[in-house]
């Protein structure tokens, strides 16, 4: 099962790229939790937190597609590196002036969340250029899936650890400069400066006007609001069955299917068309998030929380080879962003609705809306079944295309997906 991402690892550049860019990526990975951490020890309450923090992740959900056009358009290391200084600077001004005067902290945590830049998008983007196999790129997107949910579960931990070995300001502005570091890393690389978006058409829309790539963000919405409304679900289950200990193996059982069935899937070469198999994928997900409704015992329930995290992972990696089917011609960065801003968008409105149908029901209704909402997400790709298997096709290059001069193409392999 390892051979394959052994062999990934041994290419030039791919194990400096995937670490950078996971370290580039973690002060974005706990900003909610640091910035709770922060005002708590501030004095400030939890609605402030929760706000401030609401405040952050909408700031991010727009600067993510922002920040990957003006990648696509000028390159990576003039955009990631200052978009990350930028992005950690304003979170020191936020950790030295703290929640006094608010105007001025919910400005700091909007310009650190706007500013974040699109690392994981850029990585997808580099993937083409550093592994020459259609295979091994898709392999790459498991492993990166596998990565994240390493990168989430870890994040918080070297968090905690920072904030109790020093303090909740020290950690924010250590993780920010670790951040900045790991972007850095990525930028510098050879890959990174090497590449450049393909031409592309001058077009408002960017990567929107492409209906496959509009379909399958449709579809990842309500993904993201599964994975928001089942940790609501878990909070309130956690409070009858043991308290935040309970709650804690239930993320860690959700974030271990995650990495279990991401491993699996990228071990081997899946044949046959990607948007039929993300419909099984998805179908596979809703089912598996049944079983969290009987609401057994703490330890049966982590069980169930291992089993309804297992096809989180295939089901992200499939949806990356149908971004780079369906992204148009020079826009592959935006179109990783856009899928990333759409499952935190998701995410967010899932923790949203699930809040009133946990205090009406409790636990047990709680539970059923991330089966819903995977219900959802299939009768999506369902309905758009056609859009999402036609062969994607780039845009028209006007002549006035708005790439740098040197029109370098991105990699394409035979099938038509890039990466």
């Amino acid at each position: 099962m390892t051979g394959a991402y052994v062999e990934i690892l041994r290419a030039r550049h791919a194990a400096r790229l995937l670490v950078g860019t996971l370290i580039g990526r973690l002060p974005n990975a706990v900003a909610a939790l640091a910035i709770l951490l922060f005002v708590r020890a501030e004095g400030g309450s939890y609605s402030l937190a929760g706000a401030l923090a609401a405040v952050y992740g909408v700031a991010n959900a727009i600067g993510q597609p922002v920040l990957g056009r003006i990648v696509d358009l000028h390159g990576q290391p003039r955009v990631q590196l200052p978009a990350a200084i930028a992005s950690a600077l304003a979170m020191a001004v936020f950790a030295f002036v703290g929640i006094a005067p608010l105007p001025l902290a919910y400005a700091a945590v909007a310009a650190a969340g706007l500013f974040t830049p699109p690392l994981e998008g850029g990585l997808r983007a580099l993937w083409g250029s550093v592994l020459h196999k259609e295979g091994q790129v898709h392999t790459a997107y498991a492993m990166d899936a596998v990565a994240q949910e390493v990168m989430f579960t870890v994040g918080p931990l070297l968090l905690t650890l920072c904030a109790s070995l020093w303090s909740a300001q020290a950690a924010l502005l250590v993780l920010n400069v670790i951040g900045v570091l790991g972007a850095l890393s990525v930028v510098v690389s050879p890959p990174s400066r090497a590449w450049r978006s393909a031409p592309r058409e001058a077009h408002w829309l960017g990567a929107l006007r492409s209906p496959g790539l509009l379909a399958l963000l449709g579809a990842f919405l309500f993904v993201g609001v599964a994975m928001g409304s089942i940790a609501v679900a878990a909070v309130s289950y956690a409070d009858d069955h043991g308290g935040d200990v309970v709650y804690g193996w239930l993320m860690a059982g959700l974030g271990l299917g995650a990495l279990i069935g991401g491993t699996a899937y990228g071990a081997r070469q899946w044949g046959g068309e990607p948007a039929r198999r993300l419909r099984v994928l998805v179908a596979l997900l809703a089912v598996c998030y049944l079983p969290l409704m009987l609401m057994p015992g703490a330890v049966a329930m982590t069980f169930l929380a291992v089993l309804a995290g297992v096809f989180l992972a295939p089901c992200i990696a499939c949806a990356f080879v149908l971004v780079d089917r369906h992204a148009p011609q020079g826009t592959v960065t935006e179109a990783f962003s856009w899928l990333v801003t759409t499952f935190t968008v998701g995410a967010s409105v899932g923790t949203g609705l699930a809040g009133p149908v946990v205090e009406a029901g409790g636990a047990f209704w709680g539970f059923a809306v991330p089966g819903g909402a995977g219900a959802v997400s299939l009768l999506v790709l369902l309905a758009t079944g056609r859009v999402l298997a036609a062969p994607g096709r780039g845009a028209v290059v006007a002549a006035s295309s708005e790439n740098d001069p040197n029109r370098a193409v991105e990699p394409r392999f035979s099938s038509g997906d890039r990466a």
